[in-house]
């Protein structure tokens, strides 16, 4: 096994693990260098495919302010979000737009080179930044990638997934990484770990997240014993588009909506008023209810989204994107209507961190969408989401500058007894059929623990997900073998605590518990404890 140290490594190559790196590797001392992990190509992340844009409080949108965002987020956000997070966030996205821009970013401006703003659900102005259109995510991206690549001091893994944090009395000392390509291990030691690994969509059956969105991070943190917060809450968007890929649904912006989309039947008929008088501009786990609702009312797999009212001139400029993936299908959306339906897209739970990324154990930090800092609280408002990245991964690199990063230089017998296993030669093993064993809990996860929960429902997913035969104990022989362990024990924790929160709040709706409790409470849990605490 070969050995190495650095002074901070980052686990992701999404937009908060690109910016992070490069942030950190501007600002802090590093006597033993900077390394960024990517389990795929550098650039194939949840972040390119985020389409809508990112939210900014820009001091030249003068009909915008952190007071008016700051009250946004908190509404969508069902009580859950923590008001001294959102503030921070919202008050500091103007310094890091401008931050971005120094980077090479390059967001859409109008004819007087004045940046563009749009509107989605739950915004009470247009504040929204988009680039290339509807292809904010992945512009955003390839500017970082580009700077991170010619940035000789940080160096790349490719190919290369996290298996186990090594922690020893509360503190996080390195990580042990497999390379998929060469079948083989390393350990690391490091005095800042830092998560950007994303999401959890992969473990639902429709998702409009990449294939590696398999929750890796969360399994991580969680088998290392830090604290995980709000397990439950999985948002759902209401607007996949219903024709099924290889790996996941292609994902129709909340920005069509924002610009004048109407959501209807086959007939054409409205039927947003009926649920909600914002209509197609509610919050999303209230159009995504009403979607999935008007679906199983009228026995069909799809809802219709209907673009042709917006001017077709408009809707080919703004969502060109959209345009051609729906043309490739045969929709035109200057003139057809848009076969829509609800998918897995947002995990709004995950790692509980404090403002600078730093977890319940010392040295692990987790920022973006693995991290829970209490922006979102049960129900993500729109394009929050790049934002939070930016700004988290912006603040602990400014706190990493303060601490003297240098790796380990002791590793004391516990963690040692961690290494060891994958050293030892196991029996010749047949690798796992995990194409299959994946379809199978996405599937329980898609009717048990979906858009609505019961006890019922989720004791069965529960039952379900504890009988499939998953026979690693340590050492696993793929990197397909690693993501399937972490989605199962991911898995897991979405279900148990979507079982004890006794209520419906945002994104999670119990039919069996339809009213929200009067006091707004975190789930907790924890590997030692093993079941969900709730606190203030």
């Amino acid at each position: 096994m070969k050995y190495s140290k650095y002074s901070a490594v980052i686990i992701g190559s999404g937009i908060a693990g690109l910016y992070s790196a490069l942030k950190i590797e501007q600002q802090a001392n590093l006597p033993d260098g900077l390394l960024l992990i990517t389990k795929s190509r550098l650039g194939e992340s949840n972040s390119r495919y985020a389409q809508g844009g990112m939210v900014a409080v820009m001091k030249e949108n003068k009909s915008d302010s952190t007071a008016s965002h700051i009250s946004d987020t908190i509404k969508a956000g069902a009580g859950l979000s923590e008001f001294n997070t959102v503030k921070f966030i919202s008050e500091n996205s103007d310094k890091v737009v401008h931050d971005l821009l120094k980077f090479g970013v390059q967001f859409d401006c109008d004819e007087n080179n004045n940046l563009c703003f749009t509107k989605e659900a739950a915004h009470s102005v247009r504040r929204i930044l988009h680039s290339g259109g509807d292809a904010t995510g992945r512009m955003i991206e390839q500017a970082l990638c580009k700077k991170v690549k010619e940035n000789s001091n940080i160096e790349i893994y490719e190919q290369t997934v996290a298996t186990e944090l090594l922690v020893s009395n509360s503190k996080c000392k390195g990580l042990v990484v497999f390379n998929d390509l060469t079948q083989e291990y390393e350990t690391i030691y490091a005095s800042a770990i830092i998560l950007a690994t994303g999401g959890i969509g992969q473990l639902y059956k429709y998702t409009t997240n990449p294939v590696g969105a398999t929750g890796d991070g969360l399994a991580l943190a969680y088998n290392a014993g830090a604290v995980m917060q709000d397990m439950e809450f999985v948002q759902f968007h209401p607007t996949a588009l219903a024709i099924d890929g290889e790996e996941n649904r292609f994902l129709i912006s909340e920005a069509v909506r924002g610009e004048g989309a109407k959501l209807c039947d086959a007939d054409g008929l409205e039927y947003m008023s009926q649920y909600d008088e914002r209509k197609e501009l509610a919050p999303r786990d209230i159009v995504t209810r009403a979607n999935f609702n008007e679906m199983m009312k009228n026995h069909t797999d799809n809802v219709y989204l209907n673009a042709t009212c917006i001017e077709s001139s408009k809707l080919a400029k703004r969502f060109p994107n959209i345009s051609k993936k729906c043309l490739e299908n045969g929709i035109d959306i200057a003139h057809d209507f848009i076969p829509v339906a609800p998918a897995a897209h947002y995990f709004m739970g995950g790692v509980k961190t404090d403002l600078k990324g730093q977890t319940s154990i010392n040295g692990l930090f987790a920022i973006g969408e693995v991290a829970s800092t209490g922006l979102h609280g049960g129900n993500r408002l729109a394009s929050n989401s790049l934002l939070e990245c930016v700004v988290c991964a912006y603040a602990a690199a400014d706190y990493l500058k303060t601490l003297e990063l240098n790796a380990p230089k002791q590793i004391d017998e516990e963690i040692k007894s961690e290494i060891d296993k994958y050293k030892n030669e196991d029996e010749v093993l047949e690798e796992l059929d995990t194409k299959s064993l994946k379809s199978t809990l996405q599937d329980i996860m898609w009717d048990y623990v979906g858009i609505l929960r019961d006890e019922k429902s989720l004791t069965t997913a529960l039952e379900k997900i504890n009988k499939i035969q998953f026979p690693r104990k340590s050492k696993c022989l793929s990197r397909d073998e690693y993501e399937f362990r972490n989605m199962l024990t991911v898995a897991k924790l979405v279900a148990s605590c979507a079982l004890s929160r006794k209520e419906s709040r945002g994104a999670h709706c119990r039919t069996d518990y339809p009213e929200s409790r009067e006091e707004c409470i975190h789930s907790i849990i924890t590997k030692e404890e093993g079941v969900p605490e709730f606190v203030k």
